[in-house]
């Protein structure tokens, strides 16, 4: 599945921005608070970053011209998604940004480490916060605030279970944007004009990558 040359420079810069990351032992400290051992948690990070340029193709839709006004910057329109080819955008599930974190979330949730109650809870007040904010963006795809979301999950996490902050802030925090800056945006994919609209894709995958670390940290 292609990347926009936009898509490509977010993930270079989060790339760097994790190799900083990783080597003034943030990164350890975040595993830590989450049970994993470095070791885990450097496979947990590898994985979802290797996923990230996986997408499973689900079913396509009809795509639809954007509304009247809403038009790609002209100094955008040369980093954005070609157009849809034949008129449909295919919708796909990405491994990195969706998959990934909804199985380490099961996992975190089948070990007892996070309450069902604060964790439904949770989630449904990042989801508000992150649909309220997400945008469609024609040609380019869903766009939020990158660090609106975990900054959301880790105050929701303290104020719920402060016991169990940190993993409940990885949980709510990453199922909270893929329900609210992704599923619920799905009805807007037709007008994005793009050949394909990833959940916990590109335009997505830095929020919910970075919802569950900052999150964790933060709470």
């Amino acid at each position: 599945m292609p990347f926009s040359p936009l898509h490509l420079l977010a993930f270079l810069f989060l790339l760097a921005f994790l190799l900083v990351f990783v080597q003034v032992g943030l990164a350890t400290l975040a595993f830590e608070k989450l049970g994993l051992t470095p070791g885990q948690g450097m496979l947990l990070l590898f994985s979802s970053l290797v996923g990230s340029a996986i997408n499973l193709p689900l079913f396509k839709v009809r795509s639809e011209p954007p509304p009247e006004g809403e038009f790609i910057p002209p100094p955008l329109r040369g980093w954005a998604f070609p157009q849809a080819p034949e008129g449909y955008t295919v919708i796909a599930v990405n491994v990195g940004g969706c998959l990934i974190p909804l199985a380490f979330s099961l996992h975190l949730m089948l070990d007892g480490r996070v309450p069902p109650l604060a964790t439904l809870a949770a989630t449904a007040l990042v989801a508000v916060v992150s649909y309220r904010f997400a945008r469609p963006i024609p040609g380019l795809g869903i766009g939020m605030p990158l660090l609106l979301p975990p900054l959301a999950a880790a105050l929701v996490a303290l104020l719920l279970d402060s016991a169990h902050s940190a993993p409940l802030a990885y949980v709510g925090g990453t199922l909270g944007v893929l329900l609210g800056a992704d599923v619920l945006h799905l009805k807007d994919v037709r007008r994005l004009g793009a050949p394909v609209a990833s959940i916990g894709g590109a335009g997505t995958f830095d929020g919910i990558f970075l919802t569950g670390i900052v999150a964790v940290l933060l709470a």
